[in-house]
């Protein structure tokens, strides 16, 4: 919300699979700074995961992103609308992604040290038996969707 930098600083600022995480009440005051440092007719590039599809599934059984994910679009949407930025491009993909256990599943995305996942054994259970659905003879393959809005600063 406060980049240390002199306006029109950067042609180019980027945020990978991070707005959804910034508080919603900031996220509004984070696009004007990133506006603030853009030079005219610079670029911010936002790449954000799409809430959709089987890895999502299985994610939002313990860690819902619906409403953040959801908040982070409408805000860039708002941002276009209301003339801080001009949307350039949005583009859809998908990115795979491989686990070749349950266990590897579970360090990376339950075990990990920056949230504190409080799973009932009950609901832990139902994760696994969702993701072990997903296993093939050489792991659980995903496709997870994600999109990127290329926005630029107006007035260039």
């Amino acid at each position: 919300q406060a980049i240390d930098a002199p306006d029109g600083s950067f042609d180019l600022v980027f945020m990978f699979k991070s707005l959804h995480h910034v508080p919603r009440e900031l996220i509004a005051p984070s696009l004007r700074e990133i506006h603030r440092v853009l030079r005219p007719g610079g670029r911010a590039y936002f790449s954000e995961p799409v809430y959709f599809g089987d890895f999502n599934d299985i994610l939002s059984l313990f860690h819902d992103e619906e409403e953040v994910r959801r908040i982070a679009f409408d805000q860039l949407h708002a941002a276009v609308e209301t003339g801080l930025f001009e949307l350039d491009a949005e583009v859809f993909f998908q990115v795979p992604g491989s686990y070749q256990s349950w266990e590897q599943f579970e360090e990376r995305f339950i075990k990990v040290t920056h949230t504190q996942h409080d799973i009932a054994p009950g609901l832990y259970q139902r994760i696994k038996n969702a993701f072990l659905a997903q296993m093939t003879s050489d792991g659980a393959h995903f496709l997870k969707p994600h999109r990127v809005d290329i926005l630029r600063r107006s007035g260039a």
